[in-house]
Formats: C-alpha cells, sequence, structure tokens
C-alpha cells in the first residue's frame, strides 16, 4: 500500500460481519463532526456497507466544511452533506431529525490558552445535540484520555475502572459523557459511549511518529513506553455497529486493539524495516494510558487488521514518501496539557 487511493480502498471496505449489522440498524445515519481525521472514511466505509447490502439508508454528514474539497469527495460517494457550525443554535436546530447519530464532533490540540472554546465544543455542545437528537439511537465518541495511568503489567483499563482525566481537554471530554448521560436518563435517549484510543491509518498516529523517528535517525522517547492501537478501519466499523448497542442507561465501551505494546519493541520492528540503529531516551514509566478493550472485542469481534500489518504498511508508506497529516497525536503528553 502506497498510495491515497490504496488506502481508502482498504480502509472503506465493509467486512461481512458490518455488512450484517448495516441491514439491522433501522433508519438513517448522520455523522456530526464529519470533517475530523474519521469522519469522512467512517462515511465512505458505511455507504459501502449499504450498497452490498442494497438497502435503502442515507449516510449524512455535517460539518463547517470552510476548506478543501471534503464536502465534493463525499457526495461524489453518495454521502448527503449539510454545512453547519454546530455551536450556532439556529443551524443546530435547523438539522433533520435521523434515528441514528454518530457525535463525533469536539476539540483537544490548542487547548492551552483557548480552553474556553474547549469546554464549549467537548461539554456544552454535547448537550444541545443530547437535546436535539432525544429521539435518537447516539453514539457519542470520547477519548481513553478521560481514565488513570494503568500499570502496564497488568491488562489496561476497563469500562468499570473509575475515571481520572488530567487536564482540561480529558475534563471537557468526561463532561461530554456526563451530559449525554443526563439527558439519556431525562429524556430516555439510548446512548453509548465509545472511549477511543489510538485509531491507525497510514497518514497519522502512533506508529507513524514513531517509525518516523526511527527513519529520520532521532532518539525514540521511552518516557511513555507502552500504547494501545486499532486499525481506524475496525475503529468506524465498530462506531457504526455500536449504534445496535446503545441504552437509556448509557453503554461504555472501550475501543482499541488487544495488545499493550511496547514503544521499544516497535521501534525495533520499524528499525529492522529500515536497516537503521535505533537509539532511545529515557526509560519506561511504569504505567501509561492503556485500554482494555476486551468487551467491545467480544461483541464485534477482533479487529480485521492486525498489528504486525499495521507496521508493515506503516514502514512501507514512509520508505515510499506516502502522504502525511501534519497532526501528531501527542501520546506522549502526560500531565493532560494539549
Amino acid at each position: 500500500m502506497q498510495t491515497i487511493e490504496e488506502l481508502n480502498e482498504i480502509m472503506t471496505k465493509p467486512s461481512s460481519r458490518f455488512i450484517q449489522d448495516i441491514e439491522k440498524i433501522h433508519g438513517d445515519i448522520i455523522i456530526l463532526g464529519i470533517g475530523g481525521k474519521m469522519g469522512p472514511s467512517m462515511a465512505k466505509l458505511a455507504k459501502r456497507a449499504i450498497d452490498a447490502a442494497n438497502i435503502n439508508k442515507r449516510i449524512i454528514g455535517v460539518s463547517r466544511f470552510s476548506s478543501g474539497k471534503l464536502k465534493e469527495e463525499l457526495e461524489s460517494c453518495g454521502i448527503e452533506t449539510i454545512t453547519a457550525d454546530l455551536l450556532n443554535d439556529n443551524e443546530l436546530q435547523a438539522l433533520p431529525e435521523a434515528e441514528n447519530i454518530i457525535f463525533m464532533a469536539g476539540k483537544k490540540f490548542g487547548t492551552m490558552g483557548n480552553e474556553h472554546q474547549t469546554w464549549a465544543m467537548n461539554t456544552y455542545l454535547p448537550g444541545r445535540v443530547a437535546e436535539k437528537f432525544s429521539h435518537s439511537n447516539i453514539v457519542v465518541f470520547s477519548s481513553g484520555n478521560i481514565y488513570p495511568f494503568a500499570d502496564i503489567t497488568k491488562a489496561g483499563c476497563t469500562e468499570e475502572t473509575p475515571v481520572d482525566p488530567v487536564g482540561d481537554y480529558a475534563q471537557s471530554c468526561l463532561g461530554r459523557e456526563r451530559l449525554f448521560t443526563y439527558f439519556a436518563k431525562q429524556n430516555h435517549t439510548p446512548v453509548l459511549l465509545f472511549r477511543l484510543n489510538y485509531a491507525i491509518d497510514m497518514q497519522y498516529g502512533v506508529l507513524l511518529e514513531i517509525a518516523k523517528q526511527v527513519y529520520q535517525e532521532r532518539p525514540v522517547d521511552l518516557t511513555t513506553g507502552h500504547v494501545n492501537v486499532i486499525w481506524q478501519g475496525d475503529a468506524n466499523e465498530y462506531a457504526i455497529r455500536s449504534l445496535l448497542h446503545c441504552n437509556t442507561d448509557p453503554a461504555v465501551l472501550n475501543i482499541t486493539g488487544p495488545e499493550t505494546i511496547s514503544v521499544r519493541w516497535l521501534a525495533e520492528e520499524f528499525g529492522k524495516y529500515f536497516g537503521k540503529e535505533v537509539s532511545f531516551t529515557n526509560i519506561e514509566a511504569p504505567n501509561a494510558l492503556l485500554n482494555n478493550a476486551s468487551k467491545a472485542h467480544q461483541l464485534f469481534g477482533y479487529p480485521s487488521v492486525t498489528l504486525r500489518q499495521m507496521i508493515e504498511w506503516t514502514a512501507n508508506w514512509l520508505r515510499h514518501g506516502g502522504e502525511m497529516v501534519d497532526k501528531p497525536t501527542h501520546f506522549q503528553e502526560r500531565q493532560g496539557a494539549f
């Protein structure tokens, strides 16, 4: 895999289990905040599954569409689009009703010095959306950042682990969950809280960041020495299928891959691919932000793309000068400063 076209083909190809589940989801699907890193591929994946199942269901993407050609790109794939600023209440209220909502709107990077906007997007807006779509099933994108750091020798935080967010971003994500939970109970709205970390695409993500350091012969910082990752296509599929598991007592799912992965091991594997000597700084902390997604794997099956495959794809992508998105994950951040 070396081109955007090949990447999109692989990432938006629906599995047979997804096609079976898309038939069980009644009604249309609106993706709020479709303009982010995951939204476009999620919409295309859902549309391909609908076409494969030969059913009649609309996918509608909502975003400001303030730059680029994403609106035209989505519409060319049969995805309807609506241009709206969700923080503008008139525009929010003008959106059509739908039986299913994927809520992806949010703000992470640039929080420092602009905390008020992060809280508005991540906590105020969710309350308005929950009121607007009180009769819909709502899958709410959240984050593993709301958990405490977990002992690297254990299996990571489960959905039952008490939350302990560090910093404004993580605290506002918990605020998002609390607002959706309040309105779920108040209005009997079926909700699922989708706690994701970290989705991988060839253009960005934890694996690419580590691979670039090795390829450019820069030392790899081991302080945050362990991570979780999941192929973005699998995360997208899980998000849509989660519409079947929403509950008025909100369901919670951790979404990531099955491994707790050593950053040192990842760097050394990339070193083998590139024929590079790997150097390191610092030593591994005894804890990290780690999620246990076994509950999601029980519901949906294991991810279709393995860690080894992601490593190989990432190495080839980097070697052949594949296109990259300059959106670092900051997975090393331990003070919640984004």
